[in-house]
């Protein structure tokens, strides 16, 4: 009798583990995720996250972090912090050094004017008649991620990028994308170039039919709550605060009919030009059937609107906390659609910044803490008038621009005079200017290495034939006046946490709850999701998987 049970015993025994290994891999994820979907938020600094909390949705901000793994002290590795080196920066897993984007523009010493990011002169417009859609990738000199996921998969996955800027939908579309789409304020259309096609998808035009943007620049921007509630920022009306063209002064409502003018570029300074953004990412995952496949797509989406009401209203008005709260909902309809359409287990969430931003230096001497902003007009007229005293009448300087200065070389040297010398001259006489912490010259970064520090951050932004020849760094609560000698709202660009502190979560497939304090840097988020997906990184990356923080 006892030997048919321990038969029956052993039989159920072995069969566990296998029962069990069915079980477990029937709810478990899939391999890999079915679509990857990147959140930049531009000029979202680390502390909004956490500022707003009390007035975020469940659903929005708050779901990300309460349901996916955020990386709390996660940093820019490099100075200036720009849009452009932000989102290539991202997306290649390393820093403008390497991928090239090492500002927004920059002086080009072979054309002999400043050249923009993503200007591409060989492409034209697709879906207006503007230059807008002049742009490309063709500026960034490494691979991203995107553009490693489709040579990983014999370019079956779909890659496509979209945002109200259109540096903020090339640079992380990558070379290789299906698509890149970004806002015409000509024509109030989503927009792209003959680098992608010929012309608009018949989805892309029914998007644009729809002219959304009219819609909402037919409304005034009031405060989503009543205005008392918004006790995280100053009162309204202070003057540090911008204006809009035409209006008196920065106060709700602001009469947007009334202002709007002939263009829809207004669009760009509302919550609303967030709200364009969701749904157009929202009808590009249904009109291209984004994650319906049989590999892993890639969707690179960026809110640019936010950068824009910072720079007006600066981190403290009411304006800015508003327009984060409004983003918020849109989120949370976004990731409502996302798991009702795909599943929240099969799809990669990131969502990061691709700066921070400063406090105004107003707002701050209010507080007695120290601050400013310098004037490179000045500084330019100074130098140059030092550096005739000294090696003899020229127009040695051809540029004061992202906080370096270009020297004439070709004028140097019919002078005859030495460019190593003229670059230290120029560099010790900077810091005598008020704001001006230290100076390098690009003779020491080319013959140095700094591991650690700000000496890193100037090194890991600094490319030979697009950087200038003198790099300054501002002092804290510093930054460039662009001439004034005081500006309004806020600007971003230098070394400091308060421009490089940047939110980190990772959402869905494979993503546990948790959080971590351990220095992170902006350059690690492509080689994480190479490592994920399993292909190859970015073939200039020089950030580190985060996967063994992130373990269940």
């Amino acid at each position: 009798m006892k030997a048919p049970w321990l038969l029956i015993m052993v039989l159920l025994l072995g069969a566990g583990p296998g029962i069990a290994q069915k079980r477990k891999s029937k709810n478990a994820a899939p391999e890999k995720p079915k679509l990857v979907i990147g959140i930049v938020v531009d000029q979202m600094r680390y502390d909004y996250l956490y500022r707003f909390w009390g007035k975020f949705t469940n659903d929005g901000f708050k779901r990300l972090v309460n349901q996916g793994f955020s990386f709390q002290n996660n940093h820019y590795n490099y100075v200036p912090t720009y849009t452009g080196p932000g989102h290539a920066s991202i997306y290649t897993g390393t820093t403008p050094a390497v991928h090239g984007i090492i500002g927004n523009d920059w002086y080009n010493r072979t054309t002999g004017r400043n050249i923009y990011c993503a200007e591409d002169l060989s492409v034209k417009t697709v879906g207006s008649t503007s230059k807008a859609g002049e742009m490309s990738p063709v500026n960034m000199i490494s691979s991203t991620i995107t553009d490693e996921l489709k040579l990983a998969t014999n370019h079956k996955s779909k890659v496509i990028g979209l945002s109200l800027k259109d540096r903020g939908s090339i640079l992380p579309a990558g070379h290789a994308a299906n698509a890149a789409y970004w806002f015409d304020g000509s024509n109030g259309s989503m927009i792209t170039s003959t680098f992608y096609m010929a012309q608009l998808p018949a989805w892309v035009q029914a998007f644009n039919n729809r002219k959304l943007a009219d819609q909402y620049l037919s409304q005034p921007w009031t405060t989503l709550l009543p205005i008392e509630q918004y006790t995280e920022s100053d009162t309204d009306d202070q003057p540090y605060e911008g204006t809009f063209a035409g209006e008196k002064k920065p106060v709700f409502p602001h009469d947007i009919p009334g202002l709007r003018g002939k263009t829809f570029d207004l669009l760009r300074s509302l919550p609303a030009g967030n709200t364009l953004t969701k749904e157009f990412a929202i009808e590009a995952i249904k009109a291209e059937n984004l994650g319906k496949g049989t590999v892993t797509d890639f969707l690179a989406m960026s809110f640019s609107s936010p950068d824009y009401v910072g720079h007006q209203f600066g981190p403290n008005s009411i304006e800015v906390e508003d327009t984060y709260l409004r983003l918020d909902r849109d989120l949370a309809d976004f990731l409502k659609f996302v798991d009702n359409h795909l599943g929240k287990e099969n799809v990669l969430v990131f969502l990061t910044a691709d700066h921070a931003g400063a406090n105004n230096p107003t707002y701050l001497k209010n507080y007695r803490i120290p601050a400013g902003t310098t004037n490179g007009a000045i500084m330019r007229d100074s130098l140059a008038k030092h550096l005739n005293q000294k090696f003899g009448k020229a127009d040695y300087i051809i540029k004061f621009m992202n906080q370096q200065i270009y020297l004439n070389h070709e004028v140097a040297e019919s002078k005859k005079v030495n460019l190593v010398e003229l670059q230290e001259e120029c560099a010790r006489f900077v810091q005598r200017f008020p704001g001006i912490m230290r100076s390098f010259t690009a003779d020491a970064l080319m013959r140095s290495h700094w591991a650690t520090g700000i000496g890193m951050m100037i090194e890991n932004g600094y490319m030979p034939y697009r950087s200038g020849d003198v790099m300054m760094v501002l002092q804290p609560g510093w930054y460039d006046g662009y001439g004034r000698a005081e500006i309004k709202g806020t600007s971003h660009g230098t070394a400091w946490g308060y421009d490089t502190h940047i939110p980190l979560v990772w959402y869905g497939w494979r993503v546990p709850q948790g959080e971590s304090y351990v220095r992170t840097n902006i350059i690690d988020i492509a080689p994480s999701i190479a490592a994920w997906l399993k292909i190859q990184e970015p073939n200039g990356t020089t950030g580190k998987p985060l996967l063994e923080y992130m373990q269940k």
